[in-house]
């Protein structure tokens, strides 16, 4: 179990991480998930003693990490795929692993199977893998003693589909066999797919958390009207709250046919009306996280 309680963390006057608080459970996969810079890569070098806390405890299996006896047999981390030693081998990367927690070498052998990579590949220098091999790599190095924790910073990243397919099996089995898994990414449809619990972040603060079910559970209605500005002003005139959402669309606080109730009284055209639930995690990724996009768009087109 991961967890972490009241963390910030301060850079100069910057705030990277503002009292942040979750807890990732055994047999789960927590999606972590934000912006660029949001905080969630900060959040992540606190829980394994990378980066220290000015205020809050980061804990595992509730110890802190420097605590933890060779940690690495305990819990598995991936920050940064390309931060494995350029000049040497796929195989003396994951020896050296070996060597360092005590493990049998037939370990490398299991974890290169377990995560694709060729003999031929092990012995290629790691200056000369893609960033999916580095990934591959640095999923078997977590991997290697067989921890009861993983923390994944965006393990994805550079995988082809056929490689974030065997990824979210790996994981979703590891999970079911017990273990936690804490993962961040960019790739919401896979979060949305593999974790049983998400957690938003953005400018360093967690601004929801639950399960996919509680997440969207009552967010409302969308709804995509012929001429949008009337069925806002005959929404607004019945006392209904709605505010942009999507591609030209509303999202209100309300049932679906409460807005099929107004439209038609207006006489507006409908063209598209669901629950916004149905909109699935982007949507609500998008809304809760506006304040922290780099990019914003506007009438006028896509405005970097």
């Amino acid at each position: 179990m991961i967890t972490l309680e009241h963390v910030s963390k301060t850079y100069g006057g910057f705030t990277a991480v503002d009292d942040v608080s979750f807890t990732a459970l055994p047999g789960r996969v927590t999606g972590f998930l934000g912006p660029n810079g949001a905080g969630k890569s900060t959040s992540m070098r606190i829980m394994v003693g990378l980066t220290h806390a000015d205020h809050g405890t980061a804990t595992i299996g509730g110890h802190k990490y420097a605590d933890i006896p060779n940690p690495g047999r305990h819990v598995g981390v991936l920050l940064d795929a390309s931060a494995q030693h350029a000049g040497r081998t796929g195989r003396e990367v994951l020896a050296l692993s070996a060597l360092t927690m005590g493990l049998p070498e037939s370990r490398v052998d299991e974890m290169l199977a377990l995560v694709g990579l060729s003999d031929s590949e092990a012995k290629r220098r790691v200056r000369n893998y893609s960033l999916g091999m580095r990934q591959r790599l640095g999923i078997a190095n977590a991997l290697m003693a067989d921890p009861s924790v993983l923390i994944l910073d965006e393990p994805a990243n550079g995988l082809d589909p056929a490689g974030i397919h065997w990824m979210r099996s790996l994981l979703r089995s590891y999970a079911e066999r017990g273990g936690t898994v804490l993962l961040s990414s960019h790739l919401l449809h896979e979060v949305e797919m593999i974790a049983d619990e998400m957690v938003l972040i953005g400018r360093g603060r967690i601004v929801a958390q639950g399960t996919k079910a509680e997440l969207l559970h009552t967010h409302g209605t969308f709804v995509r009207a012929e001429h949008p500005q009337k069925l806002a002003a005959a929404l607004a005139e019945a006392d209904i709250k709605a505010s942009p959402s999507g591609d030209g669309g509303l999202r209100a606080e309300c049932d679906p046919i409460d807005i099929g109730r107004v439209a038609a009284a207006a006489g507006v055209v409908l063209a598209e009306l669901r629950p916004a639930e149905g909109a699935g995690l982007e949507e609500l990724f998008l809304e809760l996280t506006a304040d922290d996009a780099r990019e914003t768009v506007t009438t006028e087109g896509v405005q970097l």
